[in-house]
């Protein structure tokens, strides 16, 4: 069995060309819900979503999230209540935008909750019905929430004001400066998927965002231990290439909370727990500087713009995992 930890467009694109390589039935993704968020009344699973939908080959194919041939009525219908909300409420956001079909599956998860199911049931349930063959596995069933303190006065709001994840990324398109996150819920929360951690093959850090992705994950009780216990069979492919991020926040984070922004700022904050790094050709000429961290360093193309490429990723993964 191979188990990878997942965030999202990143993790997706990988696992899309690792299911190519072994059996789906043989992976288990532990997946990122620190950025989970509550809108509209509905439980919305952004990571979760982003695998489920591009493992059935079901995602927008341009926007890398969402389904495909969407549609925007609901959201579009909003609008109308702008001007008629009192101030100060938080009725009827549009600045996180949901798709008519993509509302279905919030509408599942939220209903299925309130019943007293687990995310991790629902997760299976979402999964049967897109005919996802993968087991995922939410990181925890409880709440955990990721937190980003700004380090300076924006239009976000002053500086140590706390915002969540998505305000963040989605709401201020992740242009404002940050000096701090945390994971909130974290330290009580149960982790789900330790069993896959001690029983895997070969465990993949799926080249997702390590402060924001993974971070969360590592955060809970046991993660850590369970990984630095086996160091040598877990592998982790750099989401930082020529110190830069194909996508999202990553490169400034990782400036903006005091890591180096490369592969090597990547293999610091990996060398406990990982054994392995993979990075891109782009990088070759740093692949001595991540040895230097005490991690072998595999050099490969990483840039994940075809299924055929996430494929040979895959492939090379895991023919480099001891």
């Amino acid at each position: 069995m191979i188990c990878v930890l997942a965030g999202g467009v990143g993790a997706a694109r990988f696992l899309r060309g690792l299911i190519q390589v072994v059996p789906a039935a043989d992976i288990t993704a532990i997946v990122n819900t620190g950025d989970d968020t509550i809108l509209h009344g509905l439980n919305i699973s952004p990571d979760l979503d982003t695998v489920t939908y591009t493992l059935a080959n079901a995602i927008d194919p341009v926007r890398g999230w969402g389904l495909e041939n969407e549609s925007w009525t609901a959201m579009g219908a909003l609008a109308r209540f702008v001007d008629a909300r009192p101030q100060g409420s938080s009725a009827a956001p549009t600045w996180f935008n949901l798709g008519d079909k993509d509302l279905a599956t919030h509408f599942y998860r939220t209903a299925r909750l309130s019943e007293g199911a687990t995310l991790a049931q629902v997760t299976t349930e979402i999964c049967k019905s897109f005919g996802v063959d993968v087991h995922l596995v939410p990181m925890t069933n409880d709440r955990v929430s990721t937190v980003v303190t700004l380090a300076q006065d924006c239009a976000a709001g002053s500086a140590g004001t706390e915002i969540t994840f998505q305000e963040y990324f989605v709401k201020h398109q992740h242009s404002v400066a940050v000096r701090n996150v945390h994971f909130a819920g974290a330290s009580t929360a149960s982790a789900l998927g330790l069993d896959a951690l001690s029983s895997a093959q070969t465990i993949v850090i799926a080249p997702s965002n390590p402060l924001v992705s993974i971070a969360p994950l590592r955060a809970l009780q046991g993660v850590d231990a369970a990984l630095s216990k086996r160091r040598d069979s877990v592998v982790a492919i750099s989401p930082i290439i020529a110190g830069a991020a194909l996508k999202g926040p990553a490169d400034r984070l990782m400036t903006e909370l005091g890591h180096e922004c490369s592969v090597v700022g990547v293999a610091k904050l990996y060398a406990p727990i990982c054994g392995t790094l993979v990075i891109d050709s782009a990088d070759a000429h740093l692949a001595q500087h991540v040895e230097a961290q005490g991690m072998r360093c595999v050099v490969a193309d990483t840039v994940m713009s075809t299924p055929a490429k996430s494929q040979n990723l895959a492939r090379v993964t895991l023919e480099n995992a001891t």
